[in-house]
């Protein structure tokens, strides 16, 4: 499965789920780790385990190769890593307190300064 295919997988996963302020950004000139990251709220706990849950039903059911969850014990933080893909869910106090959109923008403005962009 292509890592588009992945990207929309989720993004669809988490929409139908009712995901709140679902970012995607494509960090594939910035690491070699995943092609997609995508960053969610969830309204609770409970919310943020069943976004992730349905991320990774979906996948599986779609045949995805590497279907992987981190953090569903607390549900603060879920990650939903599809390879290609990888999915952070968070509570709202999460997102803020982590603001992983926040750190990946200097290293998109390092690599941009530094070729020229």
């Amino acid at each position: 499965m292509r890592s588009e295919e992945l990207r929309d997988l989720a993004l669809k996963a988490l929409d139908d789920m009712k995901g709140i302020d679902i970012v995607t950004m494509d960090v594939r000139s910035l690491t070699s780790i995943t092609d997609y990251m995508i960053v969610c709220t969830g309204r609770s706990t409970r919310h943020v385990k069943a976004l992730a849950d349905s991320v990774a039903v979906k996948a599986k059911e779609m045949n995805a190769s590497h279907v992987r969850t981190e953090g569903e014990r607390e549900s603060e933080w879920v990650l939903v890593d599809l390879g290609d893909v990888v999915v952070h869910i968070m509570t709202s106090a999460s997102r803020s307190f982590y603001s992983l959109e926040d750190l990946w923008e200097p290293v998109k403005e390092l690599r941009e300064h530094k070729t020229g962009l």
